[in-house]
């Protein structure tokens, strides 16, 4: 019993990563037992998410904007396959550069 609810685990946080949608699907799920494995990575799903959102309105400013939000764009998909990779492997590691930000902004989460 204690592999299928750690497989059950692994799974919402993994599925935390699958768009907003996903993060949305794993947040509702995760509300009522409140699992230490899928809270984490919602936080640090939701940073992405934050993160991405930022990017699109830099995106707006002319030139500098537009090389700033495809630098980060590149950056957001680096965190976001390292934040996958850790839900996988069922770490509650903070993604690279901005996790730790993330898990304290988002501790209500």
């Amino acid at each position: 019993m204690p592999q299928e609810t750690d497989k059950k685990e692994k799974t919402m946080a993994i599925i935390a990563y699958m768009t907003i949608v996903g993060l949305i699907i794993a947040f509702i799920t995760n509300r009522e037992k409140r699992v230490p494995l899928t809270s984490y990575h919602i936080r640090q799903s939701a940073g992405l998410a934050v993160t991405g959102l930022i990017l699109s309105v830099v995106n707006i400013i002319p030139i500098l904007g537009w090389i700033i939000a495809i630098l980060g764009s590149f950056l957001l998909l680096y965190m976001w396959i390292a934040g996958l990779m850790n839900a996988m492997n069922a770490k509650q590691k903070p993604i690279p550069l901005l996790g730790e930000k993330y898990a304290k902004w988002f501790k209500g989460l």
